[in-house]
């Protein structure tokens, strides 16, 4: 009898599913029919991604978003988690129903707002970061990468309904990782028509510019003493001199040798090496760091966008944009380098 109680027992913690809410499968074109043409293999895997996912599962999507508010439909979730690669899918099952809701335009919305946030507030918080680490910034935040890890991390994984298709002359592949990606840029677009843009800034602030960025390691510098030698031309201060602050070990065969860059009387950075030459690209690279990454204090920042009206409508209406202090311009890019006529002087050691 030990056999009947274990199998009694498993049964009893089996979940009661009421029949009513099983999907019928297999489908009526599925079955096998009689005839001389033969007919292709039924495709198991397409037919379950061709399934809505249950409106429970949407639902609770929103809440853990914190947006069931503004996600009050379950079906405004599943356009948000429905690529553009999912019609061919469906038709090929349900070639009779109409067209399934698509991100197809939400999503460029969303992604164009994204870029707007990320740059606004990368060009406020580093207001002397060259462009082309302030656009590897804006990657860095708001780029397809970050959106496929935000959308995991939302759970929109078992939600998202996608088909994988080759790449073509015009069209670019569609992977896993791209459906994933304009599933955050579609709630950001939804956000924005049913709420207004702050609140739709607001949601990519705290999903994805409150992340922590290596902006340092975006500096590269070929010949850090000659930009720094044309940045300091460039505010009106005295030539860099390199001096020489502590050593250890010349005659060793591991010395070390700390170099200061000065402009007068002030440092502008300083570095370490087991050569002069070596502590003084350190000092030099020390010196750019400390002006290119000079960040905003976040009780001074302050976004164009925030001038837009906190209410659902036209962001262009006349006479309800907030009041905007304009920051004080930055210098000029500072370009080096780049055409060979440059005709200041090389940096003294």
């Amino acid at each position: 009898m030990a056999v009947p109680t274990r199998l009694v027992a498993s049964a009893a913690r089996i979940p009661a599913v009421a029949a009513s809410v099983l999907p019928a499968f297999p489908p009526q074109h599925a079955l096998y029919q009689n005839s001389d043409v033969p007919k292709p293999a039924f495709d198991t895997d397409a037919w379950a991604a061709a399934q809505p996912p249950p409106p429970s599962a949407l639902v609770a999507f929103a809440h853990r978003l914190g947006l069931a508010a503004v996600l009050s439909k379950p079906d405004l979730v599943q356009q948000a988690c429905t690529h553009p690669s999912f019609v061919p899918l469906h038709r090929q099952f349900y070639p009779d129903d109409p067209r399934p809701a698509t991100n197809a335009q939400l999503s460029p919305l969303g992604n164009a707002l994204m870029g707007m946030f990320a740059s606004e507030f990368v060009r406020v918080a580093y207001p002397y970061l060259p462009t082309k680490v302030w656009k590897a910034a804006v990657t860095a935040y708001v780029g397809p990468t970050v959106c496929t890890s935000v959308a995991q991390e939302m759970g929109a994984t078992p939600l998202v309904r996608w088909q994988r298709t080759p790449r073509t002359v015009t069209q670019a592949p569609v992977m896993h990782s791209d459906a994933l990606a304009s599933v955050p840029r579609a709630i950001t677009a939804l956000i924005y028509q049913h709420r207004s843009l702050p609140s739709a800034r607001q949601f990519v602030h705290s999903y994805f510019l409150t992340r922590k960025i290596d902006i340092q390691s975006m500096l590269k510098f070929v010949d850090p003493k000659k930009a720094l030698l044309e940045m300091v031309h460039k505010f009106g201060r005295e030539k860099p001199v390199s001096r020489l602050l502590k050593e250890t070990g010349r005659f060793s065969n591991s010395p070390i040798y700390v170099v200061g860059i000065f402009s007068g009387a002030d440092k502008l950075g300083e570095g370490h090496g087991s050569s002069l030459k070596m502590a003084e690209f350190r000092a030099a690279e020390d010196a750019l760091h400390r002006v290119y990454l000079t960040r905003t204090p976040d009780h001074l920042i302050q976004l164009p966008s925030s001038t837009f009206p906190l209410g659902l409508g036209d962001v262009f209406r006349p006479g309800q944009e907030a009041k905007y202090d304009r920051p004080e311009p930055t210098m000029a890019e500072v370009s080096y380098a780049s055409s060979g006529r440059s005709k200041l002087p090389s940096l003294s050691p």
